[in-house]
């Protein structure tokens, strides 16, 4: 039952962080302020990730000795983001959070990838209307890191992981750039966002935007960063992790 309940709030929380990114498709209406907007969002997020933490806790799923590896883990992937923060495509804290979460499961990821953010920007002073967005995305790239699947066969793991790194880098990126697009597009272009038009219509647009502006290339530059880190450091790190997981009793069947 407590497993049950674990999966549903973590399910409820990807779900919630999903809708907010691809406002865009659903809303009908243009008259949105992107402070606002931001604003509101991290109202939302803020209660979800506590509430998520609780549930987390609670249920078992995390216990005083996995909170404490959490919080080592979220101030360590805070300050090795500072060697990158998506500077010219160059992410350094997504295979962080893809082998925590990995190890730990999904809902460890979700906290993972939000705090990381949000620490990250607190050092850096990087807090503006995109951070709680930022913080929602590298969110759902642990959620989703949970859910890897596991083979007993090392080179096919690797497979795995790095499938899943490049997936998630621009994943990632289109999901960031999907909640201003409206903002940053403009009206009256073929790239624009038409309020009220058909989910398809305004989706093929938004691709056709991303194309010209270069976003596939910048996720690109993320993509590599993330595949390489896992590539050279991933099979040290889960030992490491997995080590830490069976000593606070903790984990998935790895």
């Amino acid at each position: 039952m407590n497993k049950l309940i674990s999966r549903i709030s973590v399910g409820v929380a990807g779900l919630a962080s999903l809708l907010i990114f691809t406002w865009p498709l659903f809303i009908s209406t243009g008259e949105q302020n992107e402070t606002l907007l931001a604003q509101t969002v991290f109202i939302v997020l803020m209660p979800l990730v506590l509430i998520l933490v609780l549930i987390e806790f609670a249920t078992g799923d995390i216990s005083s000795k996995h909170l404490a590896l959490l919080g080592v883990l979220i101030a360590l992937n805070a300050v090795i983001r500072l060697l990158g923060a998506g500077t010219a495509g160059i992410e350094t804290a997504f295979f962080l959070i893809i082998l925590g979460a990995f190890v730990f499961g999904s809902g460890f990821g979700f906290i993972l990838g939000a705090c990381s953010i949000l620490v990250s920007a607190l050092l850096t002073g990087g807090i503006g209307p995109w951070l709680p967005f930022q913080m929602m995305g590298a969110a759902l790239v642990g959620l989703g890191a949970g859910l890897i699947p596991r083979s007993k066969r090392a080179w096919l793991q690797k497979v795995y992981l790095v499938g899943y790194a490049v997936f998630a880098s621009f994943s990632y990126g289109g999901l960031l750039t999907m909640w201003n697009w409206p903002y940053l597009a403009g009206t009256g272009t073929q790239l624009s966002y038409v309020a009220g038009d058909a989910i398809i219509a305004n989706l093929s647009r938004f691709i056709q935007y991303e194309i010209v502006t270069g976003g596939l290339v910048w996720d690109m530059g993320r993509a590599i960063t993330t595949s390489m880190l896992i590539l050279l450091t991933g099979t040290a790190l889960i030992a490491t992790l997995k080590r830490a997981a069976i000593r606070a009793g903790v984990g998935r069947e790895l």
